[in-house]
C-alpha cells in the first residue's frame, strides 16, 4: 500500500526524511514577477527584491491539479494546509480530494486545515509520521491528528509588518509603528488568524514575551519547532531560553521558506509548540 504525506510550502519543508512526502508550492507575486516557493527559490534574494519593490504584491495558492499531482496515486494521503482564513489553499486541497476520490474510489485522503502556518504545520506532519509508524489505521490517524491539533500552537515575532499590511492582514497603523525605535510585534495564530498581541522594544524583550506566552498557553516541555527569516541568532537565543527551564526538551531550528519569508519578512521568527492545554 502506498502512503503519501503532503503539505503546502508554508510548512517550510521541501523534504521530510523518512516519509514519501511532497511540498505543494505557493507563489509570491510582485507585479509581473512570480516567485515559486520550491527548493530552487532564493528566499533571501526575494526579500531583498521585495523591499525595493513599491507596487502591489500578494500570494497565490496551488491549484487543484497541483494537489492531485502531489497525491501521486497513493492509496492513503495525509496532509496539512495553511490556515483557510488567510488562503484558498485548503479549499483547493478539498476540491482536489473530491476529484481524486472520484477517480480512485478505494483511496482515502485527509487534509487538515492547520488554522496556522509554518512550524505548527511541521509538528502536524511529524505526528502523522509517528501515528503511521505506530501502525494506526486511517480512521484512527484522522481522529488522533485532530485531537493533537488542539494541543499545538504558533507564536511569532516580527520586525516588519509591511507585507502583511499591503495584503490587508493587519492595519497600516499597526504596521507603521513596527520597526520604529526597535519595536517588534509578538503574536499568535488564533481562530485561523495571525493576531498581534504585544509590542516589544527590542529583540530580547520580544523573545521573553514569546516564552511567557508559550507557558500561558500551556507549554510544559513538549516539542518546539522554530523557523526564522535569516535570524538564526534570535532563534538560538529563544531555544536557549526554553532549555534553561526545560532541559532536554525536543527543539529544532530551520529557515522559513518563501511564503513565510514573504509574510514574516527578514528577521521574523515563528515558533510552533505543543501544549498541555487544548487551545482550539
Amino acid at each position: 500500500m502506498k502512503v503519501k504525506l503532503v503539505a503546502d510550502s508554508s510548512a517550510n519543508l521541501q523534504e521530510f526524511i523518512g516519509a514519501d512526502y511532497t511540498s505543494v508550492p505557493l507563489k509570491i507575486v510582485a507585479g509581473d514577477k512570480e516567485y515559486v516557493d520550491d527548493a530552487s527559490l532564493d528566499a533571501l534574494n526575494m526579500m531583498k527584491e521585495m523591499k525595493e519593490y513599491k507596487g502591489k504584491s500578494g500570494t497565490a495558492c496551488p491549484g487543484v491539479g497541483e494537489w492531485m499531482e502531489a497525491f501521486d496515486n497513493a492509496d492513503e494521503v495525509y496532509g496539512v494546509a495553511i490556515t483557510s482564513q488567510l488562503s484558498g489553499c485548503y479549499n483547493a486541497s478539498q476540491v482536489a480530494t473530491e476529484h481524486y476520490l472520484d477517480e480512485n474510489p478505494n483511496a482515502k485522503v485527509f487534509i487538515l486545515d492547520s488554522l496556522s502556518t509554518g512550524p505548527e504545520m511541521h509538528l502536524i506532519l511529524e505526528k502523522y509520521k509517528e501515528l503511521l509508524e505506530a501502525g494506526k489505521n486511517f480512521e484512527e490517524i484522522c481522529e488522533e491528528i485532530k485531537e493533537y491539533h488542539k494541543h499545538t500552537n504558533l507564536m511569532f515575532s516580527l520586525e516588519s509588518l509591511n507585507n502583511l499590511a499591503r495584503n490587508g492582514r493587519v492595519s497600516t497603523v499597526v504596521a507603521a509603528a513596527v520597526g520604529m525605535l526597535g519595536i517588534r510585534i509578538v503574536g499568535r495564530a488564533e481562530n485561523g488568524q495571525l493576531e498581534p498581541m504585544h509590542k516589544c522594544r527590542g529583540e530580547k524583550k520580544a523573545l521573553q514575551q514569546i516564552f511567557k506566552s508559550m507557558k500561558e498557553l500551556g507549554y510544559n516541555g513538549g516539542k518546539v519547532r522554530i523557523s526564522h527569516s535569516y535570524n538564526e541568532n534570535a532563534a538560538n537565543k529563544l531555544a536557549e531560553m526554553i532549555r534553561e527551564s526545560y532541559p532536554g526538551c525536543d527543539i529544532s531550528i530551520g529557515l522559513n521558506g518563501g511564503l513565510c519569508c514573504f509574510y514574516a519578512e527578514e528577521g521574523g521568527v515563528l515558533v510552533g509548540f505543543e501544549s498541555d492545554k487544548a487551545n482550539k
